[in-house]
């Protein structure tokens, strides 16, 4: 799609972290919002903030994993909006645990709305987007997405099925003027997680490094703009060690122990972060 403005998206998960700094890259290209979230005072402020920019922006409080809050929110984005040319599924959550000491909620929770409301709401507005021939979808993944880390269970079975599940819709669909990419951020600064370990001490390993939300959100754009498959932001470059790393799997766990990884998510234990 390389005209945006006076498009129609949704994004999900907008009202904290990284989400708000993709609704701003987008209200700056002249794209109409729908956004979404649970937080409803955060998420009003957010809509204010990205109709102060020029657009309309509507704030639709809802849980993407609940089906009835899924369909209003799509129902209520046309209404007002128009037909939906863009979904950026942001919205996400993270339980770092010990596997023997998760609970059931611990997978259920994250798969429904990591990877279960993603896919619903793919399904809901793809036809219409194949019937106007026009239309793209971002699913937001991780590096957890490439690599399965130590204590990210649930996570990275989310984030693995997310990266799945955008490839085998662009094999699909490879011939049809509508896209579909994954982004794959690793340790995000400023806002969301990996903010509040920094605020316990606690910083990515250096081989890793780190990514501003800003960069995050114009990948998105860039993705939109270009139909880019996938794309791993990161700072400095870590494709190399995914490609190592899938290519010799049995020396995956020597690898993330050696490079802090592993160290990382069990300072975060240790510190009790949830």
């Amino acid at each position: 799609m390389k005209e945006l403005r006076g498009t129609t998206a949704i994004v999900t998960g907008a009202s904290r972290g990284i989400g708000v700094y993709i609704a701003r890259a987008l209200a700056e290209e002249g794209v109409n919002l729908s956004l979404t979230a649970r937080s409803a005072d955060e998420l009003e402020q957010v809509r204010s903030e990205i109709e102060s920019m020029g657009v309309k922006a509507i704030a639709t409080v809802g849980d993407v994993s609940i089906a009835e809050d899924r369909a209003r929110l799509i129902e209520r984005t046309e209404a007002e909006l128009g037909p939906i040319d863009v979904l950026v599924n942001n919205a996400g959550i993270e339980r770092i645990r010990r596997f023997e000491e998760s609970t059931v909620t611990d997978f259920t929770d994250t798969l429904a709305i990591n990877l279960e409301a993603p896919i619903l709401l793919t399904l809901a507005v793809v036809p219409g987007m194949l019937e106007r021939r026009r239309g793209h979808v971002v699913n937001i993944a991780s590096g957890a997405g490439k690599v399965g880390v130590a204590y990210g269970t649930s996570y990275c079975a989310s984030k693995h099925g997310l990266v799945g599940f955008t490839h085998a819709l662009r094999a699909e669909y490879d011939r049809s003027p509508v896209g579909f990419s994954v982004v794959c951020p690793g340790f995000v600064t400023d806002d969301g997680m990996y903010d509040r370990w920094a605020q316990h001490g606690i910083h990515a390993p250096r081989i890793a490094g780190t990514s501003k939300p800003e960069k995050v959100a114009s990948v998105v754009v860039d993705c939109i703009r270009k139909d880019r498959s996938e794309v791993i932001v990161n700072t400095p470059p870590v494709r190399p060690l995914v490609v190592l790393a899938n290519m010799f799997p049995s020396i995956t766990p020597k690898l993330l122990r050696r490079f802090g990884y592993t160290g990382t998510f069990e300072k975060v234990i240790a510190a009790g972060i949830r």
